[in-house]
């Protein structure tokens, strides 16, 4: 796998994860965020959905997809301001958008590895 490649992922892994969290303790990672336990389904279906992401970008990373890699410096640069502005209106605790610090830096190494390999 290129470095690129690796980088997509190992993010894919990454939201897999915490995909998995939220559809099997969806509460004790709400408690990690300062966000109030729940037993409505939206949670775990939150969390399907990042499953499934997180299965659509390790598939996309053990393929070598490289322009999947180059959309999604685009959305993972959107989706950091869009916490950074939730974070900034109150709508969201300090502890989140740390987390969100995590996929910018996953979303740096994507450029990067991009970029040295003369790609972007």
């Amino acid at each position: 796998m290129t470095r690129s490649a690796k980088s997509v992922f190992y993010f894919g892994l990454y939201i897999a994860l915490f995909g998995v969290l939220l559809i099997f303790f969806p509460n004790a990672l709400l408690g990690l965020v300062n966000v109030p336990p729940t037993s409505e389904v939206w949670i775990r279906l939150a969390g399907m959905l990042l499953l499934f992401m997180g299965f659509f970008y390790a598939q996309a990373g053990r393929s070598n997809l490289v322009p999947f890699f180059k959309w999604t410096l685009l959305t993972r640069g959107v989706a950091f301001f869009f916490v950074l502005g939730f974070w900034l209106g109150g709508f969201v605790s300090w502890v989140i958008l740390a987390f969100w610090l995590g996929d910018l830096a996953g979303l740096l190494w994507t450029y990067f590895a991009l970029r040295s390999e003369n790609a972007v």
